[in-house]
């Protein structure tokens, strides 16, 4: 149900910045008018949602009049048809709406750093780690997000050891989160000689990235390593040390970039990651004892549980969290998850 009193607030607020915007005076820095503008912008896309919402009810309404008026037979049937359609509409509108309006503590990450690494399982494991790396391509260019391939160690036979992807877009960290964890495969290999199935396993980790850096890391307490990138590229790449590796010494943690063509972009991306990883460790531990009950009484999902099983000689992925099961796998490691991904939503919501 739509909160008409905080639309009311909004339509407030939206005329309040309109206006502060306006102002040619230099009251407001750069910073601040951007974060205006920022804040224009959601509460602009709240209030088009809501327009449509009334547009859409207007001629629901106009086309049920229509058809009881006992007017034209042929228009009454054609307003029947049309009615059907506009219902659908409004519905899906309205669920657009809703959720913009309520509150999202991980609405605000609008880019994710996906971590794939192969774990049990050699070369069958750095395969589906690859399946799994494309399996989330398709699915991000099915959404209209950017993928920026960070880091990535391949194998001989075409898989790979670790993946390290940026996918930046609307809601993007939100609708991925769920994916953090230990993915199981059991199937055929292309190298099995003898028709056994095998087991491999795959971890998967999540990071947020904020717009603005949530922790601030000392210079002095990281080191920075060079190399050539083992991808493909132009002029620099491979020829020069354009690669970056960080250290942050405190934590031991470690993160690599490739995917730029300049030494500085790349420190620039490892960066972002560091800054993702730290801020990720600290939640973890401001969590405390409670985070542990937590956990102990509805399992984390995180890297050593295990969360989702792809079962391709039963045609089945399983996903142990939600205790649900989807058939179709050749259409799910084609990127054909957003059914999936709607019903672990669903399922875990209570829960989260």
């Amino acid at each position: 149900m739509i909160d008409e009193k905080k639309i009311e607030a909004l339509k407030a607020e939206h005329r309040d910045l309109e206006e502060q915007l306006a102002r040619s005076d230099a009251v407001l820095d750069l910073k601040g008018r951007t974060v205006l503008a920022k804040r224009y912008a959601e509460i602009e896309e709240i209030l088009t949602l809501y327009a449509r919402v009334q547009k859409i009810s207007a001629e629901i309404q106009g086309n049920e009049s229509l058809i009881t008026s006992g007017g034209d037979t042929a228009l009454a049937e054609l307003a029947q048809e049309e009615l059907v359609s506009l219902r659908a509409q409004k519905e899906k509108t309205e669920k657009e709406l809703v959720e913009l309006l309520s509150p999202n503590i991980y609405a605000k990450y609008k880019c994710a750093i996906i971590e794939i690494r192969a774990g049990a399982g050699g070369d069958e494991a750095a395969l589906f780690a690859g399946a799994l790396y494309r399996m989330y391509l398709r699915y991000a260019q099915r959404k209209g997000w950017d993928v920026t391939l960070i880091d990535s160690s391949q194998t001989p036979l075409g898989g790979f050891k670790d993946i390290v992807l940026e996918i930046t877009g609307k809601g993007v960290y939100d609708d991925m989160r769920r994916e953090s964890g230990v993915h199981r495969v059991q199937r055929i290999p292309d190298t099995e000689k003898q028709g056994r199935i095998h087991t491999s396993t795959i971890s998967v980790a999540v990071l947020p990235q904020a717009e603005e850096a949530e922790v601030t890391i000392n210079p002095v307490d990281i080191r920075m390593e060079t190399y050539r990138s083992g991808g493909a590229g132009g002029q620099n790449v491979n020829k020069v040390e354009t690669a970056v590796r960080l250290i942050h010494i405190p934590t031991g943690l470690v993160v690599a970039s490739q995917a730029e063509r300049s030494q500085a972009r790349n420190k620039e991306k490892a960066m972002q990651i560091l800054q993702a990883k730290i801020t990720e460790a600290q939640k973890e531990k401001e969590q405390g004892e409670r985070g542990k009950m937590r956990k102990e009484q509805i399992g984390t999902a995180d890297r050593s549980e295990k969360i989702r099983t792809y079962n391709f000689p039963q045609d089945r992925v399983t996903d142990h969290r939600a205790k649900l099961s989807w058939h179709n796998i050749e259409g799910i490691m084609d990127g054909d998850i957003a059914a999936m991904l709607d019903d672990i939503k669903k399922t875990l919501a209570a829960e989260e």
